[in-house]
C-alpha cells in the first residue's frame, strides 16, 4: 500500500482520490477551502465540486500542505494557473525524490510554460510524470471504465506508478512522451469551446466534425514543434481526450462554448460556475506558444479572439471559412 497525497479538491482531484483508493492506497486530499475539507471528513462527500457522489470514509482531507509530507506519491491537480504557487508552497514540505504526477491540463498564461516546466522550476530535481486521457470526473468517481496514459521518462518509475494507481476499471497505459499529453490536454480545451459554440449556434454535425479534425491537426503541429511524438497525439491523451471533450455537455469547456454560441456573455457564464473551464485561460497561452514556435493555429486563434479580443463569433466563423484553399496537411 502506498500513501497518495492529492493537491486539488475539485471534481477531478476528488475522482482521482477515489480511483487511487480503489487501487489499494491510503489517500489524503489537500483543499484550500475549509468547508470542502469539513464536508469530505464529516459527510464523506465533496458537496461543492463533486456533489451526490459518496466517498469512502477512509479518504481523508486536510487544509494543511504539511500533512502531505509523508506521501509516497503526490498527484498535482490544481487549476493550471495555480500550479506554480501551489508547488512553491509545497516545496517546504515535499521530501526530495517524491514522485509528482501532474494531472492538470493547461499552459501557464504569463510564461507560456507547460505544467512540467512549471513544476520543474518550482520543485527542481523532483521526478515528474503526466497523467492524462479521456476522462470525466463523475464517470471515474462512479467506477465506470476509463483508460488513460501515464507519461514518464523514467521507465522503471513509470511501471511502479502504473502498478500503484491502476485498477480493474481504471486502466493506465505507459508512455515516455512528456510533451505530447500536455499539448493534447491543453489545446483540446480550446477546441472544445469551438465545438460548443457550433452546437450553441446549431451549425450542425458536419462543421463540428471539421473543427475536431482540423483541430487535431493544430494539436499535432504544435506538439511536434514543441518536441512531442506525433503518434502520442493520435492516442488517448490526444485524439481520445479531444473526442470526449468536444462531444459531451459534461465537458466544462464544451458547455461554456454552447452558452457562448447561444449569445450569452462570457463573464456571466463564468460567474455562474464553481468549476474552472481551463480553455478560457489557456487560449491566449496556446497562441503565445504557437507564435514562439512559428506554428499556425487558425481555429485556436479564432477562439482566442472571441474570448480575449472581443471578436464576434460570426466574424470569427467568417474568417475561418474565408481562409485560402489549400491541400489537407497536418
Amino acid at each position: 500500500m502506498s500513501s497518495i497525497g492529492i493537491i486539488g479538491s475539485g471534481a477531478w482531484g476528488t475522482a482521482l482520490a477515489m480511483a487511487a483508493h480503489r487501487a489499494g492506497n491510503e489517500v489524503l486530499i489537500y483543499a484550500r477551502e475549509t468547508h470542502v475539507v469539513d464536508a469530505i471528513n464529516r459527510t464523506f462527500e465533496n458537496t461543492t465540486f463533486l456533489p451526490n457522489i459518496s466517498l469512502d470514509p477512509n479518504i481523508k482531507a486536510t487544509s494543511k500542505l504539511r500533512d502531505l509530507s509523508g506521501s509516497s506519491i503526490i498527484l498535482l491537480v490544481p487549476p493550471a494557473q495555480f500550479m506554480r504557487p501551489t508547488c512553491e508552497n509545497l516545496s517546504e514540505f515535499c521530501p526530495n525524490g517524491t514522485p509528482l504526477i501532474i494531472c492538470s491540463k493547461g499552459i501557464e498564461e504569463e510564461s507560456g510554460a507547460l505544467m512540467s516546466e512549471v513544476v520543474s522550476e518550482a520543485l527542481p530535481g523532483m521526478p515528474i510524470a503526466i497523467l492524462s486521457g479521456p476522462t470525466f470526473a463523475q464517470e471515474v468517481a462512479k467506477n465506470l471504465p476509463a483508460a488513460l496514459t501515464l507519461s514518464c521518462d523514467d521507465e522503471t518509475l513509470a511501471k511502479v506508478l502504473l502498478e500503484t494507481l491502476s485498477s480493474r476499471f481504471f486502466r493506465i497505459y505507459r508512455s515516455r512522451d512528456i510533451i505530447g499529453p500536455q499539448i493534447g490536454g491543453a489545446v483540446k480545451n480550446v477546441l472544445a469551446i469551438a465545438c460548443g459554440i457550433i452546437d450553441g449556434k446549431q451549425l450542425g454535425s458536419n462543421s463540428k466534425a471539421a473543427i475536431m479534425t482540423r483541430g487535431l491537426a493544430e494539436i499535432t503541429r504544435l506538439g511536434v514543434s514543441k518536441g512531442a511524438k506525433a503518434e502520442t497525439l493520435f492516442g488517448l491523451s490526444g485524439l481520445g481526450d479531444l473526442t470526449l471533450t468536444c462531444n459531451d455537455i459534461k465537458s466544462r469547456n464544451f458547455s461554456l462554448g454552447v452558452e457562448l454560441g447561444k449569445g450569452r456573455e462570457l463573464s456571466k457564464i463564468i460567474d455562474e460556475r464553481d468549476s474552472v473551464a481551463e480553455g478560457v485561460y489557456t487560449a491566449s497561452s496556446v497562441i503565445s506558444l504557437a507564435k514562439k514556435l512559428n506554428v499556425d493555429l487558425p481555429i485556436c486563434s479564432a477562439v482566442n479572439d472571441v474570448l480575449n479580443h472581443s471578436l464576434s463569433i460570426n466574424k470569427a466563423i467568417n474568417t475561418l471559412l474565408n481562409r485560402p484553399l489549400k491541400a489537407e496537411i497536418l
